[in-house]
């Protein structure tokens, strides 16, 4: 998109995003974030992976290059939720699916699901999940002593991976 040639601006603000460590969101609001180098070691039950937030193709092919010839911790249930059909049918064609299931994940057909305590992944009392979800409050994704922290599909997938929220460097 580019703006009209007459536009006029009451202020321009760049921002180098390169210098923005990735995110989490901390329980039990989306704005509760800090810094991944912040986190410390959170033990995590479930990673979920996808809905119609971060569920994109391109959040699926992030997901993906993490995830590709490693597994997900044996204490971790990976769950992909990709947003739509087309995107599954898009994501199945560029053997990212094939990649999730080496990596023991289970992949879901486009739902809602787990994101707001649906199926396929309600959260225990006391279990922790991260998900690329848009809301954290108490008892979104199951028993209201549960936690999700919020992240990105990388995040996401690296704690899958070591079991705990980590950064996918």
């Amino acid at each position: 998109y580019t703006s009209d040639a007459d536009a006029v601006y009451a202020d321009t603000i760049e921002i180098d995003t390169t210098k923005i460590e990735p995110q989490v969101a901390f329980p039990h609001l989306p704005s509760n974030a800090k810094g991944i180098s912040k986190v410390g070691k959170i033990r995590i039950d479930q990673s979920l992976i996808g809905s119609c937030t971060n569920g994109r193709i391109e959040d699926l092919r992030i997901a993906a290059r993490v995830l590709k010839k490693r597994k997900a911790s044996s204490n971790v249930r990976l769950i992909i939720v990709p947003a739509t059909p087309d995107i599954y049918r898009q994501a199945l064609k560029e053997g990212l699916l094939d990649i999730f299931i080496k990596a023991g994940a289970v992949i879901s057909p486009p739902s809602c699901g787990a994101c707001l305590g649906g199926h396929l992944g309600i959260l225990a009392e006391g279990e922790r999940a991260v998900a690329t979800t848009n809301r954290n409050f108490v008892g979104r994704m199951g028993h209201t002593k549960s936690e999700v922290y919020l992240a990105g599909p990388a995040v996401a997938a690296a704690s899958a991976v070591l079991g705990r929220i980590a950064s996918p460097e």
